[in-house]
């Protein structure tokens, strides 16, 4: 009997439930995710590595005139960008952003979320070391380019400068993710540029919800869709067992292939309505399988944060 995973294949893409809170099993795959950051790392930096030499900087507006708000002087900040008067008015360095630095920063939201440690075969990574990897990446290639890189959720203020690299892919590898796959409400800087990376199989109204919210003020998107070869191709035949990674369902189909041509329908809707709320909002859209070279896409979407904010983005198939 062939054995395999698939969320709710029967009433369709999108329905999930609710996990049950597990603080041993959060404690545990807490202590599998850092054990994994070093080689992700280094995967990442090699990655970036190879997508650098294709690119030749990022185009950068100038550091402009108009004023945006103090902060406080975090790790990675110059000397020279500490306002010294304001900073005299307290015991705390400030340091003054001018609309163009708050507007060219980038905040990475990458899925951990259950469904997304799924692999078919043991030679593809699962969807989340690649989404985690890809995140990681760009942040190398962000920050050698010398933006202000944050992670969505995280509440950390962005940061700046190389040294800062193993410091975010630290709370990237770190994240939650959201128990349900969805990226959280966060108020954005206005013109932010915003990642994500996710398979989004999740309830899509909730989704959709919240990256409606993701889009107030003005912040461009890119949607990159993680998926696994066996979930474009379902080459399921047989009595076959699906179980599920974020409940303990499941369902044996005495002929799976039966599923093949309306599991494939309900994938094609995904996809289209994902791009079709991208264009409408005028973020992008990029599918990556995990049997694919990570370069191409990473080179693909590092590509579309250089695009200016009113240019129009496009579409782009699997990767």
């Amino acid at each position: 009997m062939g054995r395999s995973y698939w969320r709710d294949a029967v009433t369709g893409l999108g329905v999930g439930s609710k996990r049950r809170t597990d603080s041993a099993r959060l404690e545990h795959e807490a202590e599998l995710l850092s054990e994994r950051l070093p080689p992700l790392l280094v995967e990442a930096e090699r990655i970036a590595n190879t997508v650098a030499q294709g690119i030749h900087g990022r185009r950068r507006a100038g550091p402009g005139e108009t004023f945006w708000q103090f902060r406080h002087h975090v790790a990675g900040d110059t000397a020279a960008s500490i306002d010294w008067r304001q900073s005299a008015k307290s015991q705390s360095y400030f340091v003054r952003e001018n609309e163009w630095e708050v507007a060219e920063s980038v905040w990475i939201w990458c899925d951990t979320s259950a469904s997304m440690d799924y692999s078919y075969t043991d030679e593809t990574p699962t969807k989340k070391d690649r989404a985690l990897v890809l995140s990681l990446a760009l942040t190398h290639l962000l920050l050698r380019a010398g933006e202000r890189v944050g992670v969505l959720g995280e509440g950390a203020l962005p940061f700046m400068g190389i040294g800062s690299f193993s410091r975010l892919g630290a709370l990237l590898v770190g994240s939650a993710g959201g128990d349900d796959g969805i990226p959280p409400k966060i108020q954005l800087p206005r013109h932010a540029r915003l990642v994500i990376l996710s398979d989004f199989l999740n309830p899509q109204q909730d989704l959709l919800e919240n990256l409606d919210f993701l889009t107030h003020g003005g912040a461009r998107g890119h949607l990159v869709h993680v998926l696994d070869p066996a979930e474009e191709e379902f080459p399921f035949e047989g009595r076959t067992l699906f179980q599920g990674l974020e409940d303990n369902l499941e369902l044996v189909i005495g002929r799976a292939q039966t599923l093949r041509d309306p599991y494939r329908e309900k994938l094609d809707a995904l996809k289209s309505g994902l791009m079709d709320w991208a264009r409408r909002v005028n973020w992008s859209y990029t599918q990556h399988r995990t049997d694919k070279p990570p370069h191409l896409s990473l080179l693909k979407f590092y590509n579309l944060l250089s695009m200016p904010q009113n240019q129009s983005l496009e579409m782009r198939g699997p990767q």
